[in-house]
């Protein structure tokens, strides 16, 4: 009774912050304070301009100087964990479901935000449908904002192949509509492209050859946990509430698609390189890679530019064999990304007043594609043309809202057609654990070993690095106890959570 009174609070908390916006004149900061900012990638060209051109907008009101530290996607679980575990000056970071967003806000590294957006985040509020609320909280509590404009939920497999369209064509091989017909293209870049590498990927492990491919088998709509990210040694199979566990009962596809991996790694598809691998795909923009992945639809204007200006003539594809048919596939409604508010920070109401500036059209639009007329240009009614490559679109780190975002017209219209089908949630059927979270807490120390484990063994596999065999081994034998429990623990949360779910998922 007492777990369904909180439920019951929590989500008319949701409510109440939903339809009561702007309850508190936000005051103006009477100095020029700083907000460190920590966010994953690489440092465009322009930010500098573009800060700058944010500073002079904001100067005699929020009056805000904005600190923005990149961190590489290699080092970004390592260095934001450091960063809240030492308390050190962050006023707002990145982190999402697949890192440890319900870990670190499990163990109190993050400030609950529903008071604070209630007073200070009108614009943050509004700019967000009420179900991407209800269903990206954690224990019932706003610990984090989400970033998203897409209703596929985490994990999605809204994901493509970037491929070499004019070396595909310069081998006769037709526009590519399967894996198999992918493979092969990728064979005939080894047997007649000696120096271009036929496949990497940007991360090894979540979008490494096995585990990529993994994403788009739809038999058993077997799919990854909140548990342990992107990795399914503990999966969901349908929608049936259990939670399974590889160590114990091996998924046939799963090891299908790992040793096939191996097959391609030993006849030399896969980079031999690729477990070092940094998500920064400089391999692919250098003119040296065949097929690579990417974790959206389409090709990003950006990454086309950067391409063509190295190795002119070259133009990248997307492939993908997601599939578009309303009602097959299920959703969480879960964001894959989000922004949140230290609890070590000292400027938590400003960071966000700043983040509510920021989600206001005009701000956002400088923020998420640059400046207008140097950075990009209006392409029509919720689209937008990058004008270079000096400020390619990262809104997914600190800003994305489904109100404001443009997609980019340089795409083409099938890039167009699969991102506005990701993002009408009536083409998706819920999924009985939407509105769930994970409390880590219990589990904390066999999720610490885990993920070191994980990290030594799980790319390898993933991408046919190594023996499969010895690896998974090897892997079952130093894991196995660390996953069992985490399993049981997640399998008790997910009980409870069904037989009392909250009021607003009620069926």
């Amino acid at each position: 009774m007492k777990a369904r009174m909180k439920r019951v609070l929590a989500a008319a908390s949701i409510f109440l912050l939903i339809a009561v916006t702007g309850c508190a004149p936000a005051p103006e900061a009477p100095d020029r304070a700083t907000l460190r900012i920590v966010i994953p990638g690489e440092r465009p060209q322009r930010m500098d301009a573009v800060i700058e051109e944010a500073e002079r907008r904001m100067k005699g009101g929020l009056n805000v100087r904005l600190d923005v530290e990149f961190v590489p996607w290699s080092d970004l679980a390592q260095r934001t964990q450091l960063l809240l575990k030492t308390g050190q000056p962050v006023d707002l970071i990145f982190d999402a479901p697949w890192l440890h967003l319900n870990q670190m806000a499990s163990a109190g590294y993050y400030e609950p935000l529903d008071d604070l957006l209630k007073r200070y985040g009108p614009e943050i509020i509004r700019t967000r449908p009420r179900n991407m609320w209800e269903a990206n909280t954690v224990g019932g509590r706003i610990m984090a904002i989400p970033l998203g404009a897409y209703q596929s939920g985490t994990p999605s497999n809204n994901h493509t192949y970037l491929v070499r369209q004019d070396i595909r064509e310069k081998l006769g091989i037709p526009p590519i509509r399967t894996y198999e017909e992918l493979v092969a293209f990728e064979y005939g870049v080894k047997e007649h492209m000696p120096g271009i590498v036929p496949f990497s990927t940007n991360t090894a492990g979540d979008t490494g050859e096995a585990s990529f491919r993994f994403r788009f088998h739809y038999d058993a709509y077997i799919r990854s946990t909140p548990a342990l990210g992107q990795s399914v040694v503990l999966y969901y199979k349908n929608d049936d509430g259990r939670v399974y566990n590889l160590f114990e009962r091996m998924e046939p596809v799963f090891w299908e698609y790992v040793l096939y991996a191996r097959k391609l790694y030993l006849d030399g598809i896969i980079d031999p390189d690729i477990m070092a691998a940094k998500g920064s795909y400089n391999l692919l923009k250098s003119g040296k890679q065949a097929v690579g992945t990417s974790n959206d639809f389409g090709v990003s204007g950006d990454l086309q530019f950067e391409l063509a200006k190295r190795v002119p003539g070259a133009k990248l594809e997307a492939v993908t064999f997601y599939r578009f048919s309303p009602g097959i596939h299920l959703s969480n409604f879960v964001q894959g990304n989000f922004i949140a508010v230290p609890a070590s920070s000292k400027n938590k109401e400003l960071a966000i007043r700043f983040l509510d500036w920021a989600n206001r059209k005009e701000n956002y639009e400088l923020l998420a594609y640059g400046i207008e007329g140097e950075d990009w240009e209006d392409a029509g009614e919720g689209l937008y043309r990058p004008l270079g490559d000096g400020y390619p679109w990262f809104p997914f780190a600190w800003i994305w809202n489904p109100e404001h975002d443009r997609l980019d017209a340089t795409q083409g219209e099938e890039a167009l057609r699969a991102n506005r089908f990701i993002m009408d949630s009536g083409n998706f059927r819920r999924d009985k654990l939407t509105g769930f979270s994970f409390d880590s807490s219990p589990v904390e120390g066999e999720l610490t070993q885990y993920l070191m484990l994980e990290a030594r063994y799980y790319g390898v596999l993933m991408n046919g690095a190594a023996d499969p065999d010895r690896i998974w081994n090897e892997f079952k034998a130093e894991a196995g106890t660390y996953v069992k429990s985490i399993q049981v623990e997640l399998q008790r949360q997910i009980d409870a959570f069904l037989a009392s779910p909250p009021p607003s998922i009620v069926r």
